[in-house]
């Protein structure tokens, strides 16, 4: 059983959790037995079948809502430097200068290639100074994903690369090695704001939440939620900038680029400790 057909189950689960599915139902959904069911899930995703279906529940997502505030004060009151960036991924990141960003991707060359995952087929752009997108596929197809890279990078070169989904397959959604000498890079554009608001985002712990109207507050823009909304939407690195765990002011999941469910599904698995394996101490340059 490969990742594709976990991709199918989960999103089956992000949709109707509320059934709560038994193991001989995901089993037969995935065509295989309950035994080879169950330690296929569990090794893809981290964690097994019947946590994964108990957190898949919206009220545990309002629950964690409600301690959000007290959460993210206490990320940015530790200045960004200790453990748990990223989901817990071990990255540094480069904001491009000024005027790299004035000139709109010209003289830079972007590879891009596909990488399977636990939530889907996963698109990549990355130059030689770090991964500068990662989009989910899903309608319009690998094709729509270069489109919206195009659009962030129109003077810049682009090279099919099929094997850069290798490179990075082993480390998207899985823990570096504890002492891995080559962090994960980051290369990433936008606005000095928007900048700011995927910073703040780099500082929630996994499974924490936050609403745009907080983040605004902590950027101490406390009338620009409409603007933090707009710069979320703006983010080149689905996951990995985690967007997914910014909700609406009521505890709805709101809207998602790549799909309400596929949202649910992520928080699902922060939340289950999905990202457990992962952990080790993590920056943000």
């Amino acid at each position: 059983m490969d990742e594709t057909k976990i991709a199918d189950i989960i999103e089956w689960l992000a949709r109707d959790f509320r059934a709560q599915p038994s193991l001989a139902d995901m089993a037969a959904r995935a065509g295989v037995g309950p035994h080879h069911f169950q330690r296929e899930f569990a090794r893809l995703v981290g964690v097994s079948p019947k946590k994964f279906v108990q957190h898949l529940s919206l009220a545990h997502a309002k629950a964690r809502l409600r301690d959000s505030a007290s959460v993210l004060d206490a990320a940015f009151d530790a200045g960004l430097s200790g453990p748990g960036r990223l989901h817990d991924l071990f990255v540094e990141q480069e904001a491009v200068t000024p005027g790299e960003y004035k000139r709109r991707g010209a003289g830079l060359v972007i590879r891009h290639g596909a990488t399977p995952s636990p939530f889907g087929l996963c698109r990549l752009f990355a130059t030689d100074r770090g991964l500068c997108g990662l989009a989910f596929v899903q309608a319009g197809g690998p094709d729509a994903a270069l489109a919206r890279m195009r659009r962030r990078w129109p003077a810049a070169r682009y090279v099919a690369d099929p094997a850069l989904g290798d490179a990075y397959a082993g480390r998207l959604f899985a823990a570096p090695a504890p002492r891995s000498p080559a962090p994960l890079r980051l290369f990433i554009a936008g606005t000095p704001f928007q900048l700011q608001v995927w910073q703040a985002l780099l500082s929630l712990p996994p499974g924490a939440l936050t609403t745009y109207g907080d983040l605004a507050r902590r950027l101490g823009r406390p009338g620009a939620a409409r603007a933090v909304g707009s710069a979320v939407g703006r983010n080149p690195l689905a996951w990995l900038i985690p967007c997914h765990r910014v909700v609406r002011e009521n505890g709805a999941l709101g809207g998602y680029a790549w799909g309400v469910a596929r949202k649910r599904a992520l928080l699902a698995w922060e939340s289950a400790g999905g990202a457990d394996g992962a952990r080790s101490d993590g920056r943000a340059a």
